[in-house]
């Protein structure tokens, strides 16, 4: 059986296009095989941190970013009753050389695909292809692949093969495959995005309340989306509740299943219940990862983003680290060849990082702000911020999270391309 292309990647995905785009950039043949029968545009907003977004300008595609997302000026701290905790700038304004995105995923996945099809050509990404297994030999992968109907579709063959196909991989159960469900973190997401004029800066990412009180994020992630100059405004809903009976990552929800522990925040920057009112469509999401592994690499077989580290979005940081594990992998071709050596040198370093991040994530994340100060406040409103927390104890949080996820602004600068 001869060989279809050299890299097959399995999941047409963020990591999975970024992936095809950095192959393409170095010589090497690919080609990404996707479940679904037409990719669109799904899920709500992401943000693309300077780490990220480098490896995207190193594509080519800043321009194309700057086309659908909304450069982030800052990141902004309250807690539930509204009282500012801290602000800290983003992006260039905090020195980077690349900017931070706020975006929908949706847009990014779309415009990635785009560049796929433009660059590697029509046949580039092949959809309607359901991964069912992998066997390996001295020379290659052959993976076998149904369609929608369940019917067997010819084997593709390649030289290796990554799977991206996201936290429930059909990959990664062929290699741990008494490894169960995700890991519930005891926290549930409600997400949605609405019309809504600009706030504050008008390219500021808030964060406000606490778990226990109920916790939300907001952020534009398309600007002068009307005659009216109103954005598409991005939220995020988080509170405690038991674990469900079955994990959904489609799952519609209703206002009335989180709206109460929200419907008193009237703040003078933000109504939040007004906001929430108005959203058409609510999403849930159990909040989970998976304990990190101790290798992704079985042979010829590796595995890349929601695949290989799960992670709680509670550092703006998974689609991020997707990228990164694309363009490192890229990197381990060029120096290497398409090689399974290639893939060890690949597993060795990204495991390590992406699992120190996947537990940062756990423990401290940039929102650990909101849970010290909800803890030295009881709950309560304070006279003064610094009374309670300082400004220096503040920023070292959040340069602890830059530290561990590889984004602090000199090191980032001092740091080779990846590829």
């Amino acid at each position: 059986m001869t060989k279809d292309t050299d890299v097959m990647i399995v999941g047409g995905g963020i990591g999975g296009l970024v992936l095809a785009l950095s192959l393409h950039q170095i010589g090497v043949n690919c080609r990404v095989y996707e479940g679904v029968r037409e990719l669109k545009p799904l899920g709500a907003g992401i943000n693309l941190l300077p780490h990220a977004v480098r490896e995207l300008d190193e594509m080519g595609l800043l321009q194309a970013l700057d086309a659908v997302g909304i450069r982030t000026k800052d990141a902004s701290y309250f807690n539930h009753h509204g009282q500012f905790i801290y602000r800290e700038v983003a992006g260039q304004a905090a020195g980077y050389a690349w900017p931070q995105f706020s975006i929908h995923r949706g847009d990014l996945q779309m415009l990635l695909y785009r560049a796929v099809i433009e660059r590697l050509g029509p046949d580039s990404v092949v959809t309607g292809h359901k991964f069912v297994s992998v066997a390996q030999d001295s020379d290659g992968v052959t993976a076998s692949f149904k369609d929608s109907s369940g019917q067997d579709l010819p084997k593709v063959r390649a030289t290796l093969m990554v799977g991206c196909d996201g936290i429930n991989s059909a990959v990664r159960r062929q290699f741990y495959p008494h490894e169960g469900d995700p890991v519930y973190s005891g926290l549930t997401v409600w997400r949605g995005v609405t019309p809504h004029p600009p706030f504050l800066s008008g390219a500021d990412t808030i964060r406000a309340g606490w778990m226990t009180v109920g916790k939300i994020m907001v952020y534009p992630i398309r600007d002068k989306i009307d005659a009216q100059g109103n954005q598409l405004m991005n939220w995020v809903a988080t509170l405690e509740r038991p674990k469900p009976t079955a994990y959904d990552w489609n799952g519609e929800a209703r206002l009335e299943d989180f709206f109460e522990p929200y419907s008193k925040w009237t703040f003078a920057w933000l109504d939040i219940p007004a906001m929430l009112k108005k959203t058409e469509r609510y999403m849930v999401y159990p909040m989970v990862d998976r304990d990190p592994v101790k290798t992704w690499t079985f042979g010829r077989v590796t595995l890349l983003g929601d695949a290989a580290h799960p992670m709680y979005p509670r550092g703006s940081n998974g689609a991020g680290q997707s990228i990164l594990d694309a363009r490192y992998m890229a990197g381990c071709f060029k120096r290497s060849g398409v090689n399974a050596d290639a893939l060890q040198e690949y597993d060795k370093v990204r495991v390590e990082a992406t699992g120190k991040v996947v537990l940062m994530n756990r423990a401290n994340p940039p929102d650990t702000v909101l849970r010290v100060v909800y803890e030295r406040t009881g709950g309560k409103r304070f006279n003064r911020i610094e009374d309670v927390i300082s400004a220096s104890e503040l920023q070292q949080i959040l340069d602890d999270y830059k530290a561990v996820a590889g984004f602090q602004v000199k090191e980032l600068a001092r740091r080779p391309s990846l590829v």
